[in-house]
């Protein structure tokens, strides 16, 4: 298990509680247990607003409940639950050290028309041993849920020193189902999370989606509920622009560092509506040019990490993910800037890339001379691309999963937090590049945990994790 120095260093970048992120790291170790075992994770399809930010953003929102459609319905019973939940504590203790109470394991079986649907509470102790009040993690499952389109295998961001050295996949929805369940969603229910939601998926450009699949999956999900396909008047009515304001902060404030503003959000809904309608499309942005020599073979990473700068980076990736200006503070001076990018110079310098609020001045900062970060609600109307916030899966070896029969106990499998000791004298190396400065590191075992170091420069760098390049043989 990691310490909590690890889990405030985490804390520190993402500006948010202790406790919010304890709870992602135990979800990243859930999902890890789901996965390996091989009776869920061939009829468990994970979804809602957790697989985004696990599998799809990790500048998005953080989520509190593992939705899963259930392919199985045989699975939805309570004995069986119980049974495999066991075990997955179990084996989760053994890999992790995170202590999920078998007597604190608890499903609620509800027969509904047409499926079955189960309420589940899991209780943990993680790394902030609160062993009074234990906080708990909520499950949603149905199997009464039309699945359109095939699940796909996607990786689980897990930004933690002991993420599994194969890392964590688990069977989801695609990017255009869950673009579509969101849209029925919020025509459904109502809720603030599921406008974010739709949003952010339509705002993510780099996943370019196919916006008539998104549709007609959104025909098949509504005639499914026998509801009607919704649009921008249907959704953009007085009373539910009210109810939506009213529920804002109760609903999101907990997951975000800051709450962005309402009308942000709800202002952007038609655009949405007409691009999958075919009626407009997606505005296209110039790239920003700055004077430095850049290199252009370097990208952040995609998992947030804690990156021993003086200033929280994170938070200014979540707020151009959440298109809110920044307060800056540079060269002894407050300025208000609008957040682009990361790049590296040529140089070997982290920079990020900015537009000044006040008059619309590409401006650069080096990241090392950032004296102050703090994310405001003004919100901006982007004029270049936003390239702080990627998504997509993460560099991985090709090594086959490992699987884990329920017929035996999971306390007898090896843990994954121990690394393979190779020999020096062979077998496959594998090559790292510090996310912070571009150096390669080569490791006989798969670690991509980095020290201390100089740059190419002969610089210091505090770059904590690398990321994948390469096996050699």
């Amino acid at each position: 298990m990691i310490d909590r120095q690890e889990l405030t260093e985490l804390a520190r970048e993402l500006s948010l509680q202790l406790h919010v992120v304890e709870k992602d790291y135990v979800l990243g170790w859930l999902l890890a247990g789901i996965s390996a075992n091989e009776a869920l994770a061939k009829h468990w399809v994970f979804k809602g607003g957790t697989c985004l930010k696990k599998c799809y953003f990790e500048t998005y929102r953080f989520s509190e409940d593992l939705d899963f459609t259930i392919t199985e319905e045989g699975q939805i019973d309570e004995t069986f639950l119980l049974a495999a939940f066991r075990e997955i504590s179990a084996w989760i203790y053994e890999e992790s050290g995170i202590e999920i109470p078998a007597d604190q394991i608890r499903f609620k079986i509800v027969n509904i028309p047409g499926g079955k649907y189960a309420e589940g509470r899991v209780y943990y102790v993680g790394p902030l041993q609160q062993r009074r009040n234990l906080a708990r993690i909520k499950f949603d499952l149905t199997s009464k849920e039309k699945l359109v389109l095939a699940p796909v295998e996607r990786e689980v961001h897990h930004p933690y020193s002991d993420r599994p050295e194969t890392g964590i996949h688990i069977l989801s929805y695609c990017f255009e189902e869950v673009f579509a369940e969101k849209i029925r969603a919020l025509a459904e229910r109502e809720r603030p999370r599921d406008l974010y939601d739709v949003v952010h998926l339509y705002r993510h450009d780099e996943i370019r989606p196919d916006r008539s699949v998104v549709m007609n999956t959104l025909r098949e999900k509504c005639a499914f509920k026998n509801i009607s396909v919704p649009n921008k008047d249907s959704l953009m009515r007085p009373d539910a622009r009210e109810k939506l304001i009213a529920e804002w902060e109760d609903m999101l404030a907990h997951q975000l560092p800051v709450l962005p503003p309402f009308d942000q959000f709800w202002d952007e809904l038609p655009q949405v509506f007409d691009w999958l309608n075919e009626v407009t499309e997606k505005p296209t942005y110039a790239a920003m040019q700055t004077r430095e020599a850049i290199d252009d073979s370097w990208r952040p990473p995609t998992m947030v990490q804690a990156w021993h700068v003086a200033v929280p980076l994170e938070s200014v990736r979540f707020a151009a993910a959440n298109r809110l200006c920044v307060n800056l503070q540079y060269k002894n001076t407050w300025r208000l800037i609008e957040p682009y990018s990361l790049r590296r110079s040529s140089e070997g310098n982290l920079l990020l890339c900015a537009v000044r609020h006040e008059d619309g001045e590409v401006r650069t900062y080096r990241v090392d001379q950032i004296q102050g970060v703090e994310v405001s609600t003004t919100p901006f109307v982007p004029k270049y691309p936003v390239e702080l916030t990627p998504a997509g899966s993460l560099y991985a070896p090709e090594i086959q999963r490992r699987s884990i029969s329920t017929s035996r106990s999971f306390a007898t499998q090896p843990k994954a937090r121990s690394r393979t000791v190779i020999s020096t004298g062979g077998g496959p190396t594998h090559v790292f590049r510090c996310s912070v400065c571009g150096k390669l590191f080569k490791r006989k075992s798969y670690d991509a945990k980095l020290n201390s170091h100089k740059n190419k420069q002969g610089y210091p760098c505090y770059g904590s994790f690398g990321t994948f390049v390469k096996t050699e043989y």
